[in-house]
């Protein structure tokens, strides 16, 4: 019989709980040589090759290449053994996923990161058809896991990342809000690092840079319109683009990062404009209107998630009562797929607006699902399809649902000001093929943030308290008890790399933080030039060791690597 390789099957654990899915990562501090004596990497066993990634002497990255390697000069020449039918397309882009977890502080289990051979009678959904060695089954792809793969998989979820280099969309390349970022400063001094450049001219507005191909990338209201702006790496400008009308009621100015994929920007302004541009010129590709489209209404302070894109769509919350949820093909903007609409009791139009957060994509039980909110609700739909698998209610006094839904494990965690505490929700998988994901309600905790959202590091929480306390709280993610808080720092954005937490006030101030077993250790704070209030409300970017930070009209860049 032959095989495929399933390589999307790198991230299983067997253990099925929250706290087993954020165990603490594995050491680093054993060498590389212990396995320079085992032989080549396809000669090792299953114990050694976990036993090289606990170790740091191996990387999933390093074990698919070889396997790859191994089955091009085997199976596809040489002997030609002919054993392996086909191999999953993303299958390094996986092994990199997998690797970022680990950097990051996740570790999901003794396979983590370890590639899996599946017999081609056993069905795994696409890309890869499932033959059973028939050429009358020949492509096909039938989207549906195998009740044994979608135990597996059930074991845990995973963000999946953009296949773009950089930091090419709101919160990183997994919108999760950590860089893998490696030799950074521990410590800053009392002017804060080092200022290498700063531009002005980027208009008002809240929105994070996005840099991608070389290029950087941010938004800004100018007067009665709303620009998308591309700048080079040492803050020149280079074209400047309007993308239809500016925010002009409260809280004024530009709301939703970009993203980039393949040399296209796209971006949806407060008024519910998509619109796709080239990245190196700025001529617009397409563009559509989603509340004209879809029958949506405009919510208090402007619409403004920002649109999630992957290799075949662009995923939007329309919110109308046409469609929540609407998928078009990135490079045309025609439909792919829109969701039924979401009924609210109540509600103007007696349907769910959109609302002011953003979705990330999720696989889970061999399927791609959208999490994210509608003005009321949190909501998981099948990315292939729209189809909504479930929703929770969010109600909250002012509706805000502001916070990206953050993933913990094979669970989702989220959360808003002025409603009922923080919740995590765990993810449950289908009985049978054609049935919907289902989902749990577990543990709540009073940690309520707003445009600062949370980061899930190695079984904790981080997050900063909006009106329901003060300060910043570091929550155990398996039982949602509070370990430790810091009520005396002002609430903000949190961006995790290298072992510390770089967290953006909305009062301007940058803070270093070291979580330790329990407390914040402060390692360095500074302060923006010129802010005013409290509403600095753009996340940090880090990106090969330049701390990047916006201030309505101004971008400032920072270097933050240690000395070498």
């Amino acid at each position: 019989m032959k095989f495929k390789i399933a390589l999307i099957l790198s991230c299983v654990t067997f253990a099925s709980s929250v706290s087993a899915t954020v165990a603490t990562p594995p050491s680093t501090e054993r060498a590389a040589a212990n396995l320079a004596k085992a032989g080549p990497i396809e000669s090792l066993d299953l114990s050694q090759l976990a036993d090289g990634i606990d170790d740091g002497a191996l990387n999933s990255e390093a074990i698919t290449a070889a396997y790859l390697a191994r089955i091009a000069a085997v199976d596809d020449s040489g002997p030609m053994l002919n054993a392996v039918i086909a191999t999953f397309p993303d299958a390094m882009d996986q092994a990199r996923a997998m690797d970022a977890e680990l950097r990051a502080g996740t570790y999901r289990g003794p396979m983590h990161g370890i590639p899996v051979l599946v017999k081609d009678n056993v069905e795994v959904a696409g890309p890869i058809a499932t033959t059973a060695g028939s050429l009358a089954l020949a492509g096909n792809i039938t989207n549906r896991d195998a009740p044994l793969i979608a135990r597996l998989r059930a074991a845990g979820a995973e963000l999946i990342a953009s296949a773009e280099p950089g930091w090419p969309q709101f919160r990183g390349p997994r919108r999760d809000g950590i860089s893998d970022e490696r030799g950074m400063l521990e410590a800053w001094p009392e002017t804060g690092p080092r200022l290498l450049w700063k531009t002005g001219g980027l208009g008002k507005g809240f929105s994070s840079p996005v840099i991608a191909g070389g290029r950087l990338f941010i938004t800004g209201d100018f007067g009665e319109e709303v620009r998308v702006l591309a700048f080079d790496l040492e803050g020149k400008p280079l074209w400047s683009v309007r993308n239809g009308d500016a925010w002009l009621n409260q809280y004024q100015g530009a709301r939703s990062s970009v993203a980039v994929r393949d040399g296209r920007v796209y971006h949806q302004n407060a008024h519910g404009r998509v619109v796709c541009l080239d990245a190196a010129t700025g001529a617009e590709r397409w563009a559509v209107d989603l509340l004209k489209r879809y029958g949506g209404d405009n919510i208090t302070w402007g619409l403004s998630e920002c649109v999630l894109v992957d290799d075949r769509a662009v995923y939007a919350t329309a919110g109308g009562r046409d469609a929540l949820l609407v998928a078009f093909d990135r490079l045309t903007g025609s439909e792919l797929w829109r969701s039924e609409p979401l009924p609210v009791a109540g509600a103007e139009g007696g349907v769910d607006h959109a609302a002011y957060a953003s979705p990330i994509l999720v696989r889970f039980a061999g399927r791609r699902l959208l999490i994210g909110t509608s003005l009321r609700n949190l909501y998981c739909a099948d990315a292939d399809t729209g189809k909504l698998q479930w929703t929770r209610p969010r109600p909250t006094s002012y509706s805000v649902l502001a916070m990206m839904p953050v993933l913990v494990g094979d669970a989702v965690f989220m959360s808003a000001p002025h409603g009922p505490p923080g919740r995590l929700h765990r993810l449950i998988a289908p009985r049978a093929a054609g049935e919907p994901v289902g989902v749990e309600d577990l543990w709540t905790n009073p940690l309520d943030p707003c445009q600062g959202g949370v980061v899930h590091v190695a079984g904790r929480l981080y997050g900063a308290y909006y009106p329901a306390r003060r300060g910043w709280a570091a929550l155990d993610a398996a039982t949602g008890q509070t370990l430790f808080e810091a009520p005396d720092l002002i609430k903000g954005a949190p961006l995790f790399a290298d072992g510390r937490i770089h967290a953006l006030s909305e009062d301007g101030t940058m803070l270093l933080l070291e979580p330790t077993d329990s407390k914040f250790e402060i390692r360095g704070r500074f302060r923006i030039p010129n802010t005013r209030g409290r509403d600095a409300w753009a996340h940090p970017v880090i990106l090969d060791g330049r701390l990047y930070l916006r201030y309505h009209d101004t971008l400032y860049c920072h270097d933050v690597r240690a000395a070498r």
